[in-house]
């Protein structure tokens, strides 16, 4: 089981390296708000990964802290973008 979720965690670190790449190179300011929300989905999963690796269930709240700030932030960021905030 442990090796399943540490290949798992590799393969998501792997993931959100080709996100920060698009972060970095993205040509709108679209592409970079859904390459950070990806990011911090990713990041959100590694966190219940750890948190099952673990045993330790503290991890799984701060994944929904996480994951709530998050949307909200991508949220604020595309009012602005649209000019209604």
């Amino acid at each position: 089981m442990k090796t399943i979720l540490t290949l798992g965690a590799i393969g998501y670190t792997v993931l959100a390296l080709l996100l920060f790449i698009r972060l970095i190179k993205g040509p709108t300011a679209a592409d970079r708000i859904l390459a950070v929300d990806q990011i911090d989905n990713l990041a959100c999963l590694m966190l219940v990964f750890y948190s099952l690796y673990t045993g330790r269930a503290i991890y799984l709240d701060i994944a929904i802290v996480t994951a709530l700030l998050g949307f909200i932030s991508t949220v604020f960021v595309a009012r602005y973008l649209e000019g209604r905030l």
